[in-house]
């Protein structure tokens, strides 16, 4: 099996590095614009004939083909706004494609390759990252595992496991990714119709076994993905929050609402300044700490009916940075959930083509027992 790799930063890394120790892989082309650093972990592969890093553009779609050609899978792990042309490509080569996914409306375009995907005998699955991803398997497995279903929640949070303040929070992957999240509404099922809700609103508590202890859960957008309208009418309510440490939504709604986020331009000092760009500026490098280990928290609940009687179907999972090899929490969760998907879709265990969302196509229980292989165990309880 020969997979290409787009995107050489913590997620693609850590997806190609778990390739490399997968069986049956026989390549794995990394490819980035910048392929001059990459993480430690990859270091005792740079010898290894199976891993070959490609520098890439990937605006120059010509240069992508290439390098797609007689491939068996595309692991897409740029930023989300080549997902729709890396998709198509992908299609065009005959390649299974799978991604981190993270805007709903480009999702939606991808879903549109499906006809040509199903001639083609291969499948396009978007989404295939920790939320969206991981959580929507686990909520597709608990809808399936009752008669009928009253609600869907889903916590998830990348973590510090020492926080510090003001915030209690370090970067695990992009902090303008984060701020998108904080600042477009989010999509829930209420009543069973689809319906938008603020970023950062609806602060609830949420316990978890120490050392991780009390959390705060908040709204935010993307983790559902196309869930909502999926379940349109036969699911009152299903909602997506994100996890941080207490505290952290009330500083960043602040940050927020004066307007520090904002992305259109103001004037200052006879020149034009975004003052999201002039946020990032000042606040990534205090945000970043990779020499602080990081963990993830998540949380899926189902409830409704089961025989009759009420019944809850519960999914608990608590990843820790990996000593041995240095990967962190959201590289094992976010990066390694990538690469299992691409593995399945390349190997025959996803069985069906086209382009379908990852709870519809993505069988959980391999899914499951694949991650528990890695050492991010999935704890599920009910019926």
């Amino acid at each position: 099996m020969r997979f290409v790799v787009l995107g050489a930063g913590l997620q693609g890394s850590a997806s190609a590095f778990d390739l490399l120790r997968s069986e049956g892989v026989e390549k794995v082309v990394l490819a980035d614009m910048n392929i001059s650093s990459l993480p430690a972990f990859l270091e005792p592969y740079r010898g290894d004939d199976r891993l070959e890093v490609v520098q890439l553009d990937a605006r120059d779609q010509e240069a992508v083909a290439k390098i797609l050609a007689g491939a068996t899978a595309c692991l897409n792990a740029l930023p989300y706004y080549f997902n729709f042309d890396m998709a198509r490509l992908s299609v065009d080569a005959g390649a299974h494609y799978s991604d981190l996914g993270g805007n709903t409306e480009i999702v939606r375009q991808q879903l549109g390759l499906d006809e040509e995907a199903k001639r083609r005998g291969i499948s396009v699955i978007p989404d295939t990252g920790l939320a969206p991803g991981m959580v929507n398997i686990l909520a597709a497995d608990g809808i399936a595992a009752l008669d009928s279903v009253d609600s869907v929640r889903i916590w998830v949070g990348g973590l510090p496991r020492d926080p510090e303040p003001p915030l209690n929070y370090q970067i695990v992957y992009s902090l303008e990714g984060v701020l998108d999240y904080y600042t477009t509404r989010s999509w829930v099922l209420r009543n069973g119709k689809p319906t938008q809700v603020e970023a950062l609103s609806e602060v609830e508590t949420v316990e978890f076994p120490e050392p991780v202890g009390t959390l705060e859960a908040f709204h935010t957008a993307g983790g559902l993905s196309t869930m909502a309208w999926d379940h349109e009418g036969r699911i009152p309510t299903m909602e997506y929050k994100t996890l941080r440490y207490p505290g952290h939504a009330h500083i960043m709604r602040a940050i927020r609402d004066l307007g520090l986020l904002d992305k259109d331009p103001v004037r200052l000092d006879g020149q034009s300044v975004k003052p999201r760009d002039l946020f990032i500026k000042i606040v990534d490098h205090q945000l970043r700490k990779p020499d602080s280990p990081d963990l993830v928290a998540l949380r899926v609940q189902v409830t409704g009916q089961s025989e009759s009687r009420p019944a809850t179907v519960r999914y608990n999972m608590i990843d820790y940075f990996d000593e041995e090899t240095q990967v962190s929490a959201m590289e094992r969760t976010t990066g390694y959930s990538l690469s299992i998907t691409g593995l399945m879709q390349a190997d025959g265990r996803v069985t069906q083509s086209g382009a379908f969302a990852p709870d519809t196509g993505v069988p959980a229980g391999e899914y499951i027992r694949e991650l528990g292989r890695r050492g991010v165990r999935i704890h599920r309880s009910g019926p």
